[in-house]
């Protein structure tokens, strides 16, 4: 598996270009590209994901493994936020985003980009945004938030600033619910905010984040979500696979592939936490190769052999 990593990306009027550096090895070290192929002649594909946000790093190494199985190489490529990504999308230095909220969460993004990508479909359909607090705080609805900010020292803890979710509590929630002013939403990264949150449980200490569904932490913390009577949070969605545009042309095995995988809640949390939390970082083939085993013969188009 290769990695490169994208670091910025640089406006050329209108327009924004990508600027990839690190290192890279296999066919482009030798001095390909990717259309020189590799495999059984695929050629190669490269996945964008995010490392933080593990419902994107658990299908990107299930797209790996069914992609190598039809012979394509497959380089994964590491962001940090998720507007480069979509950028890197529509211009082509990225061909896959394995996990999208372009329904409501990243719907900005599509709006600036989305003529340049194609939706490969749909693969979740209960994806929702939340405010969350640990199981042993007695409040149940965001509407308490404001009587309580002293509780909570006046902070929502949440994840990167350039997130659809922290856009949504910064420009919806908090006016919604009469929050500016009284909490400030920090933010950071996720592994802060999960810090964050592993330090205030240890001191059974009140504390409230921003958080998502899937997301694994939300068993693993005893989070539970904050009742959302004004719906500021937005309704549910879905998760795509979104491609390049014409991707579907230069590789409909794959596209054909991937648009059957549809995943329900169990499949989805059994993948994210056999990938992150079961085998982790570095074992992510043997947690793939472990979930197919479980669950393979129950999702139309996967190649579990």
């Amino acid at each position: 598996m290769n990695k490169r990593h994208l670091t910025g990306i640089v406006a050329l009027g209108a327009a924004a270009s990508l600027v990839l550096t690190g290192c890279a090895s296999g066919n482009q070290a030798d001095g390909g590209s990717q259309e020189d192929g590799g495999g059984d002649g695929g050629g190669t594909i490269t996945l964008g994901y995010l490392p933080s946000w593990t419902d994107g790093l658990s299908t990107a190494y299930l797209l790996e493994d069914q992609l190598e199985k039809l012979g394509y190489d497959v380089e994964m490529q590491e962001l940090t936020e998720a507007g480069p990504l979509y950028a890197g999308l529509a211009q082509g230095d990225v061909d896959i985003y394995p996990s999208a909220w372009p329904e409501l969460t990243h719907a900005t993004y599509m709006e600036t980009y989305g003529e340049q990508i194609d939706d490969l479909g749909a693969y979740y359909d209960n994806a929702k945004l939340t405010i969350a607090v640990p199981e042993y705080v007695d409040i149940t609805s965001i509407d308490e938030l404001a009587a309580n900010a002293d509780r909570f020292d006046g902070k929502i803890y949440g994840i990167e600033p350039g997130a659809g979710l922290t856009s949504q509590t910064q420009t919806s929630m908090m006016p919604e619910y009469g929050l500016d002013g009284t909490y400030e939403l920090v933010t950071s990264s996720t592994a802060a905010m999960l810090t964050e949150l592993d330090t205030a449980i240890a001191a059974e200490r009140d504390i409230v984040v921003t958080s998502w569904r899937p997301f694994w932490a939300n068993e693993r913390y005893g989070l539970k979500d904050l009742e959302d009577p004004r719906g500021a949070m937005g309704e549910a969605e879905a998760l795509h696979f979104l491609a390049t545009a014409g991707f579907a042309d230069e590789h409909p095995e794959a596209a054909e592939l991937i648009g059957q995988i549809v995943l329900d809640d169990e499949q989805y949390a059994a993948l994210e936490d056999m990938v992150v939390n079961q085998y982790g970082e570095g074992r992510e083939a043997e947690a793939i190769k472990a979930w197919l085993a479980e669950y393979g013969t129950q999702v139309d188009g996967l190649q579990v052999d």
